[in-house]
């Protein structure tokens, strides 16, 4: 098994709060959330501590082999409420959350699960065996479609405006309303019930050359900022590898500083991808 993983800060003083692993047949990723800079989120530990600590749990569930992988989460996060429950204020609207990707190879097959807007993607081979760059993507878009929904007219405003703070207050807010309820989104927080909602599935490992996960962070390349299709990110990781792809982000945004290009909540967002070729 040779895999590919980087990883990098979105703010060099402030922690990765993106959690990455992988094990002999298996890859996980988290993406944590919650408590924006300067948001109190009822968690003395933070969004990275939580992350770390569920994303542990997580790559240790996902090695018992034929254990679902819903189980797993649902496990996962239970026990991580349990560590901190008595120390933490767990029904704060802005307890620390997560993105959650595993995969594991199981047989001649990988199984998936995927919850909230980080993406797994699929680079599958032709009827003739020969790789191809298309590849398929396997993501959460209720947050996506939620966040459209509300259209937070905030990431316009110029940064330093109080009215761009009090237009992005509102908005998490309204975020917060609607995370692990029906008609909103679901993000793995203090609630088992959330692994219920994840996607999950199984590819034939004979129709694939490759398997990437990414955050949304190392994602901006191809949904926000449009610079790269997802067929030439497949071809990038698979010639340069994962640290590229963050190096092509992290030039975008310097070009972009004050986020006039491409408004955004963050002008730079913690960004991981790991790389798994298959073949």
């Amino acid at each position: 098994m040779r895999v590919l993983l980087a990883t990098e800060p979105g703010t060099p003083d402030w922690p990765n709060e993106d959690f990455a692993a992988v094990a002999p047949g298996i890859a996980v990723l988290l993406d944590g959330a919650g408590s924006p800079h300067g948001r109190h989120g009822g968690c003395v530990h933070g969004v990275a501590w939580y992350a770390r600590t569920l994303g542990g749990l997580l790559t240790a569930g996902v090695c018992e082999a034929g254990r679902p992988l819903k189980d797993v989460l649902a496990r996962g996060i239970e026990q991580v409420r349990e560590l901190h429950a008595g120390t933490c204020d767990l029904g704060h609207p802005g307890t620390p959350s997560a993105t959650v990707i595993m995969v594991r190879r199981q047989g001649d097959e990988i199984e998936y699960l995927v919850l909230c807007d980080s993406v797994l993607m699929l680079r599958p081979l032709d009827e003739e065996g020969a790789d191809q760059a298309e590849p398929r993507l396997v993501t959460d878009l209720r947050l996506h479609e939620l966040s459209s929904r509300l259209s937070p007219a905030y990431r316009r405003l110029p940064l330093g405006a109080p009215e761009r703070e009090t237009g992005r207050a509102e908005y998490l807010a309204q975020l917060d309303a609607e995370r692990n309820r029906p008609g909103g989104y679901w993000v793995a927080a203090t609630s088992p019930e959330a692994a219920e909602q994840a996607l999950t599935g199984t590819e034939p490992l004979a129709g694939l050359s490759a398997i990437a996960l990414l955050s949304d962070g190392a994602g901006r390349l191809v949904d926000r900022y449009r610079l790269a299709t997802w067929a030439q990110v497949s071809v990038m990781l698979a010639e340069h590898g994962p640290a590229e792809l963050i190096r092509q982000v992290r030039a975008a945004e310097e070009s972009d500083a004050d986020g006039r290009r491409w408004p955004r909540a963050k002008l730079r967002d913690d960004a991981t991808a790991i790389y798994w070729p298959v073949r």
